[in-house]
C-alpha cells in the first residue's frame, strides 16, 4: 500500500496538471467502457463516443506533459475517435 500511495504522490510532485488530467481521463475512459459493455447490443453511441473522445483527448495532452512515447498511441486514439464523433454527429 506504502508503494502505491508513493507512486501517486510522486506523479502529483512531478506535474499537477498532468496528474489531474490523467484522473479526469481514467475516470471518463472508465465510464465510456462500461456503457459500451452494458449497451453492447444496442450501443449508446451517442454517449461514449464523446466520452472516448475526451478521454483521448486528456491522454495526448498528459502523455505529452509528461514526455511520454505513448502520446503517439493517444493522438491515434483521438484522431479516430474525432472521426467517429464527426461521422455520429457532424456528417
Amino acid at each position: 500500500m506504502k508503494k502505491i500511495l508513493k507512486f501517486f504522490k510522486q506523479s502529483y510532485a512531478t506535474d499537477r496538471l498532468a496528474f489531474y488530467a490523467e484522473i479526469v481521463e481514467t475516470t471518463v475512459l472508465i465510464m465510456a467502457s462500461a456503457i459500451l459493455s452494458f449497451t453492447i447490443l444496442d450501443p449508446a453511441t451517442e454517449i461514449f463516443i464523446p466520452l472516448y473522445l475526451l478521454g483521448s483527448i486528456l491522454a495526448v495532452f498528459s502523455t505529452y506533459r509528461r514526455g511520454s512515447s505513448a502520446v503517439i498511441l493517444c493522438t491515434w486514439f483521438t484522431l479516430m475517435n474525432g472521426w467517429a464523433f464527426a461521422q455520429l454527429f457532424l456528417l
